[in-house]
């Protein structure tokens, strides 16, 4: 068996540098297209040169793309043949193995045949082209979103389940969203940004809650711009995330960036984008995670005073876009005033991403805390209206060391594990990104649907000549009986209707006689995005051993 190592030497010492040299040798040779994503059919054939069992390669290639893309990125590439490696040296194929192996002199595995390949490729190809290859993973979808022209996307050029998503979006249901105005009553139309963008986590509570505080503990650094104080000091909506250098981003400019998310917020006008910002910094966290930081909630007098802006909108549109929503309180703010109700109201749909934190929880000693845990689960338990309990962690989110003269030692274990539960599930957040997206697109296309089935009603309700004015104002004036009546004809689940009262608001700035009546094609082609285009996408980017 020819092994592809320079060095037989099974304890040569080989930096970073000379491992991604080799591998990127490697991965230019099964990486046939070039665009810097080894998929599950290229891996099949170069996977099979290490003469591992189909069981151990299904297991590789599952830790290797834990985000669950359906590719392989060149660092998931090095992880996968890392673990080739330990797997044929005898040890188990494991994240655990991986994270305690001595990677400084785990030589590349033996892949029998490789050698052979990379002469011949070598004989084709000029070292020039491997000096010139950077194996980003670039994709041709961005540019899906710029063309007029309304051809079909190939299914060749699809690589990933994200861009099958993109595909089945542009092609099914772009269209519906446009015919019936989604865009102007529900959510902006998406670009190709949101769908690649980062996880992002967004914190919610009453100032001086500790929300400032708990991104800097998990960054172990303040970001650029962040101001702790015990009053309100964050006064501005402000997304951290990684990039090349320390820098703030106006609001302004943020969302005009087509290579950011945030193009949506433009809807909520001058008056919040003066207040909301970008803070950039490089960070091997927020190269996965993206962070928001919120304005505290008003309580008490301050409520009087009016924004300038739309809080309780922009809040729900970054809860559309987060994958997880942390609600902070602090035993000593424990009120849900009017304005927190509202904002807690506008999460409505998005109860799987909310967590509660009670921080600042070593304040208190383990009596009080007890008190303090069950009033907080009485007032939340008013306000969400859910018969489930969420679930709480408890403990003190900064850098201090816990007060043990007020927790106990049984409070500062309780704390220590409770803190360990949530930086686990915080974790998970990006591998379970690709997972979020396919959930929020399926919950869009239900959304749009039916919002069409309503639109397309209303429009069917309209007379044909006289009278139009007075029939849009009762039929206005009677919306929640139109929506059971389009509840009741089309069969549809009451928890996908919206908001009447907000549906209303908007309503009545168009005209009903306006309005497209139901396609049926369009209808038909949603339908069947949902009940086979998708389940296929994923079938096809499966972990390409099962």
């Amino acid at each position: 068996m020819a092994s592809s190592s320079a060095d037989s030497s099974p304890t040569r010492s080989w930096g970073l540098k000379e491992q991604r040299s080799v591998y990127l040798r490697w991965f230019y040779l099964a990486d046939d297209d070039a665009d810097g994503r080894l998929t599950g059919k290229d891996a099949l054939k170069f996977f099979a040169m290490s003469k591992l069992s189909r069981d151990d390669l299904k297991q590789v290639w599952a830790i290797a793309d834990s985000k669950r893309q359906g590719y392989l990125g060149f660092a998931e590439f090095m992880t996968a043949m890392q673990l080739v490696s330990l797997a044929q040296a005898g040890q188990d194929i494991s994240q655990d193995t991986l994270a305690h192996a001595d990677l400084g002199t785990l030589q590349p595995p033996t892949m029998e045949g490789l050698e052979k390949k990379l002469k011949k490729s070598a004989a084709h190809k000029s070292s020039s082209d491997l000096t010139a290859y950077h194996p980003v993973q670039t994709s041709m979808s961005a540019n899906w979103f710029n063309s007029k022209s309304g051809k079909k996307i190939a299914m060749k050029s699809v690589t990933s389940i994200i861009d099958g998503l993109k595909k089945a979006y542009i092609e099914k249901l772009r269209p519906l969203e446009k015919t019936y105005q989604y865009n102007d009553f529900v959510s902006p139309l998406l670009t190709s940004s949101d769908f690649d963008a980062k996880p992002m986590i967004m914190l919610l509570g009453q100032y001086s809650t500790g929300k400032t505080t708990f991104i800097k503990h998990l960054l172990k650094s303040s970001y650029p711009g962040s101001h702790i104080g015990p009053e309100p000091t964050t006064d501005r909506f402000v997304v951290v995330t990684t990039g090349p250098d320390e820098r703030c981003i106006p609001g302004n400019t943020i969302a005009v960036q087509a290579d950011m998310p945030y193009s949506g917020l433009s809807a909520f006008g001058t008056a919040f984008l003066s207040k909301f910002e970008c803070s950039q910094m490089p960070h091997p966290l927020l190269d996965h995670i993206s962070f928001v930081d919120t304005p505290g909630v008003l309580s008490g007098e301050k409520q009087r005073t009016q924004r300038s802006y739309d809080f309780t909108g922009v809040t729900s549109w970054f809860a559309a876009k987060s994958d997880l929503i942390l609600l902070l309180f602090d035993p000593h703010k424990l009120d849900i005033s009017d304005e927190f109700k509202r904002v807690i109201g506008s999460l409505r749909g998005h109860d799987d991403k909310i967590r509660i934190v009670l921080n600042k929880a070593d304040q208190v000693d383990a009596q009080q805390l007890m008190r303090v845990y069950g009033a907080l689960l009485w007032s939340l338990g008013k306000v969400l209206n859910t018969p489930e309990v969420m679930r709480v962690y408890i403990g003190s989110f900064n850098d201090k060391p816990i007060r043990e003269t007020a927790a106990g030692p049984l409070g500062s274990e309780l704390f220590v594990r409770e803190q360990e539960d949530l930086l686990s599930d915080l974790n998970d957040i990006p591998k379970k990104a690709c997972d979020r997206r396919i959930n929020e697109f399926v919950k869009r296309a239900r959304s749009a649907k039916v919002h069409a089935h309503i639109v397309g009603h209303l429009k069917n309700q309209m007379p044909a000549l006289m009278g139009k004015a007075k029939a849009q104002q009762k039929l206005l004036e009677t919306l929640d009986e139109q929506f059971a009546k389009v509840q009741k004809e089309m069969h549809l689940p009451p928890g996908d209707f919206p908001n009447v009262d907000e549906y209303r608001d908007t309503l009545s700035a168009y005209n009903f006689d306006r309005f497209e009546r139901l396609h049926t094609k369009m209808m038909k082609d949603v339908d069947d995005m949902l009940a086979y285009d998708i389940p296929d996408l994923l079938k096809q980017f499966r972990n390409p051993y099962e």
